[in-house]
């Protein structure tokens, strides 16, 4: 798809000498180039998503063998140990939780509104270890649930939040153009793009900070992404979170879940209100918390466990003497959704696609790395994290205790879900805009050809939904290269099309297994452009920057400040 201009007017704030062509037939990159393989890119697909390794669910045997293959490979490419300690493992440490009993109704005007687990209804300790009851909690309608002092924004108006069970709606609040109405504000929430305000993840943080006992969240699919088949199959296995001493110290609510939008829709009569009324409300500054005439009964009984899971890493040291101490990071998450014996039938999820893919294609571009000479004058690290699908737990506890200083972390290069359908044109750049590394890329695709443009779906909050974004959350510039969507020789909306049937028929399910069609000659051409990003980044004058107005920038701009950059 073409690249919007827009996007590309940002200043480039990589020096010239990252930008050009693909390399040429002296270039150090060439034999790496050449070496990337389709078919090895498979097999490791095939190994990681094999019944074997039962689904690669953290803290389960199937871990045990996915840390082992990773391991294995990275010492027979004869990468060195990522940890200091002199292994390819950071410990990351886990609590495991499961609900076993979970009980909840509304009590609204005259009716008693059931929520039955996990029909209509999903939730989990908002404390992991603990066993959450509420009993005629107060249920207050809180919109968005978004407190943002940049757009002037908040939810939350003079609530005590205390003891109290918010109900909001996800995503950003979606506000028309004045302009025309037709379209979403660009200065409001970035416009169609999702900021981290609409991301579920942030509307439990914020209400732990006012006080809040439970949240519960509206799920429509549209704003969330997914079906509520998505949420009902991931929330009600085990979850997990980190073992963090300073646990303490972070609020957290008693009960995180989500209702279905008939319940809610529900909930909203019998206490004397309208759904769709008070959802437009809410897109006003002006709105302020609505009380409902409702009362929320909940009880959780979880069997928790700790786990000690594992990130895996493995290093290629970089040429230049002063240089090789900073890093450029590679990586994927390695964890699926494990084995559920509850289901008849096939059992395991297999996460063939998500992300035995990812995984697949950070080992390939590991392997090629170890072809290039002289090696690139900065370190490469190949980071295969855990619990991404309990919530980005293994990337998070890198970025908050990372191995090495993120201070001389250049830039972190995700890879999630690869193209798995054939040589495409383009690629796609998801969150394009944030940072000068949309620029590199841009340029480095264009040397071979093909074009870069942004995610066709910018509300649904991709950038902040993978390993990547705990990165950036710390100020490291981070890239979410994906497959793109234009296939030649294939109908126009062939890319579209199977990206929609995957998202319908195999995402989080049993289904998610290696398909007939699978061709990933297109993901071979991607790595090779990807590889050379990562090269570049490694062998530049500069580190990669945020561009103005991401929210990341400021971050960065104090970390690098407070280390003397």
């Amino acid at each position: 798809m073409p690249v919007p201009s827009r996007l590309l007017a940002g200043t480039i704030a990589l020096p010239l000498l990252l930008l050009g062509a693909a390399p040429a037939d002296d270039s150090p990159l060439r034999p790496a180039q050449e070496s990337i393989r389709p078919e090895r890119i498979l097999e490791h697909i095939k190994v990681l998503s094999d019944d074997a390794f039962e689904g690669r669910g953290p803290g389960t045997a199937g871990e045990e063998k996915t840390v082992e293959y990773l391991v294995g490979q990275l010492k027979a490419m004869g990468l060195k140990p990522g940890n200091p300690d002199g292994s390819y493992l950071q410990n990351v440490p886990l609590i495991g939780f499961q609900a076993t009993r979970v009980t909840g109704s509304f009590r609204a005007g005259d009716a008693a509104i059931p929520l039955e687990f996990p029909r209509n209804f999903v939730a989990v300790p908002g404390k992991p270890g603990e066993q959450p009851k509420l009993d005629g909690s107060d249920v207050v309608f809180v919109g968005y649930g978004v407190d943002a002092p940049e757009y002037g924004w908040d939810d939350f108006k003079g609530l005590d939040a205390k003891g109290k069970t918010l109900i909001m709606l996800v995503g950003d609040p979606p506000i028309p153009d004045p302009k025309d109405p037709s379209q979403l504000d660009p200065a409001m929430f970035k416009g169609r793009a999702m900021t981290y305000y609409g991301r579920w993840t942030y509307k439990y943080e914020i209400a732990a900070a006012k006080g809040a006992a439970a949240v519960l969240l509206v799920h429509e699919t549209g704003p969330a992404g997914y079906p509520f088949s998505v949420v009902q199959g991931s929330w009600s296995r085990e979850n997990f979170d980190i073992v963090d001493p300073k646990a303490g110290q972070t609020p957290k609510v008693d009960v995180k879940g989500w209702i279905d939008l008939p319940t809610a829709t529900e909930l909203f009569r019998a206490s004397g209100q309208d759904f769709a009324a008070m959802k437009a409300k809410a897109l006003s500054r002006d709105f302020r918390p609505i009380p409902l005439d409702a009362k929320a009964t909940i009880a959780i009984e979880a069997r928790s466990r700790l786990v000690q899971s594992h990130n895996v890493i493995g290093r290629l040291e970089g040429s230049d003497p002063t240089l090789k101490d900073e890093f450029v990071v590679f990586t994927a998450h390695w964890d699926h959704l494990g084995r559920d014996p509850e289901l008849k039938g096939d059992q395991i999820y297999n996460g063939a696609a998500d992300n035995a893919s990812g995984s697949a294609a950070v080992l390939e571009i590991a392997h090629a790395a170890t072809k290039i000479q002289p090696p690139p004058k900065r370190s490469l690290l190949f980071l295969f994290v855990t619990a991404e699908e309990k919530g980005l737990l293994g990337s998070k506890y890198y970025a908050s205790n990372p191995l090495y200083p993120l201070t001389k972390t250049l830039a972190d290069i995700n890879l999630d879900v690869v193209n798995l359908w054939g040589k495409t044109s383009d690629l796609i750049s998801i969150g394009m805009g944030q940072s000068s590394l949309d620029d590199l890329l841009v340029e480095v695709a264009k040397g071979y050809g093909r074009t870069v443009g942004p995610d066709a779906d910018p509300e649904k909050g991709y950038y902040y939904r993978s390993d990547h974004f705990e990165f950036a959350k710390q100020g490291v510039p981070a890239l979410d290269p994906k497959g793109g969507e234009t296939f030649p020789g294939r109908p126009d909306d062939y890319g579209k099309q199977k990206a929609d049937e995957y998202t319908a028929k195999d995402y989080h399910k049993v289904s998610d297994e290696i398909k007939p069609d699978w061709d990933l000659a297109g993901a071979a051409e991607d790595l090779k452009v990807i590889l050379e990003v990562g090269y570049r980044v490694a062998q530049g004058g500069s580190f990669p920057e945020w561009k103005p107005g991401s929210e990341f920038r400021a971050r960065r701009e104090a970390m690098l400040r407070q280390s003397g950059r």
